[in-house]
């Protein structure tokens, strides 16, 4: 029988593809979650766009359709400091396009956020026990951390460059993703806020490979077969895909957004602050193409979506965050079962060619 050349992530979670299902907040379903998990890959529940009770209801869902093993992800920001003088600035920015589409500029504006990881969640996770917790932009403070390792979760977070892998290693983490510039959604950054430290997953993955003893994980422009052969070439474990999925049924993305994966081009994506204040990849649209996809007028992760709010229900297209990654033309119309299967089958196909 075939096996995968490396399999030491499917060791350490204890499960059967090396394929991580990417948490993607706001276009993840548990039935995504679900689906992915019964054809033997991680399934992977965002938590940053949930509230408590939200999260509870989603995991409790996934926890009565499947016994297999669970990633939940959280972001580990800190909530930034209050700054109604760059918050007006930023909205009078946008007074235009109020104007023109007839938003009530002078209403209150909505609040945007993104709920950090803290003692609600942590509880939430001595709950439900998930064998696996994952983090973005870093790790939470060390009691929080150390209650996560008490439940037996293993601990993965996203590198960006190799000094935030050797840092992650070095904090407790099981293992590494090599989030590379190629990946959709918000980078995982958090050493520097510096893009120019921002590297390529192909150069990434080897450096951050031979830089840590903990399995890596790649990601970013993994959209076929070809990409995993190659994560493992490079020396990872495992991927993790994630603009791939969200051409799945099970993916909960607006027409909108849906119609931008099928029409946009491999050329069309661009990182950009102007839907939350933090760097993240998506296809270009009106709003990333008038006022620079990187603007130093939107305000902190993650409020800059607040004043974008009302345009954005008026002209979804235009003004909402259509995440995705480089490899987006390779997406293609599976339900989440087939395309993992037809991955993990064809990459095994071209491993064991010889």
């Amino acid at each position: 029988m075939s096996t995968w050349p490396d399999t030491r992530i499917l060791d350490l979670l204890g499960i059967e593809l090396p394929i991580i299902q990417a948490p993607m907040a706001g276009s993840t379903s548990p039935q995504m979650v679900i689906a992915a998990s019964a054809a033997g890959a991680l399934g992977s529940m965002p938590a940053a766009t949930l509230n408590i009770e939200q999260l509870r209801q989603a995991l409790i869902t996934i926890r009565q359709a499947s016994d297999r093993p669970l990633n939940v992800n959280f972001f580990c920001h800190q909530p930034p400091t209050p700054n109604p003088e760059r918050d007006c600035q930023w909205k009078d920015l946008l007074e235009p396009y109020y104007r023109e589409l007839g938003a009530d500029f002078e209403a209150p504006t909505p609040v945007s956020n993104r709920a950090p990881f803290d003692n609600a969640s942590c509880e939430v996770v001595e709950e439900f026990r998930p064998e696996v917790v994952s983090f973005h932009f870093g790790l939470p403070e060390k009691a929080l951390l150390d209650r996560v390792k008490a439940t037996g979760a293993k601990v993965v977070s996203s590198a960006t460059t190799v000094e935030e892998a050797i840092w992650l290693e070095q904090h407790g983490c099981d293992a590494i993703i090599a989030m590379g510039y190629e990946a959709g959604g918000h980078r995982g950054m958090f050493l520097s806020d510096r893009l120019t430290s921002q590297i390529g997953t192909m150069a990434l993955v080897p450096q951050i490979v031979d830089a840590v003893s903990v399995p890596v994980i790649a990601a970013g422009g993994i959209g076929d077969a070809r990409g995993i052969v190659a994560a493992f070439a490079l020396g990872a474990s495992a991927v993790q895909i994630g603009t791939a999925y969200l051409f799945t049924p099970e993916a909960t993305i607006t027409p909108a957004h849906r119609q931008a994966l099928h029409s946009a081009q491999a050329s069309d994506t661009a990182l950009t602050n102007l839907f939350t204040g933090r760097p993240a990849r998506g296809i270009v649209n009106r709003v990333m193409r008038e006022l620079g996809p990187i603007n130093p007028t939107a305000p902190a992760f993650p409020l800059a979506g607040g004043a974008l709010m009302p345009l954005r229900a008026l002209d979804e297209a235009g003004f909402s965050s259509l995440w995705a990654g480089q490899a987006l033309r390779l997406g293609q119309d599976l339900t989440t079962r087939e395309l993992t299967l037809d991955l993990a089958r064809q990459a095994l196909m071209q491993l064991n060619k010889g």
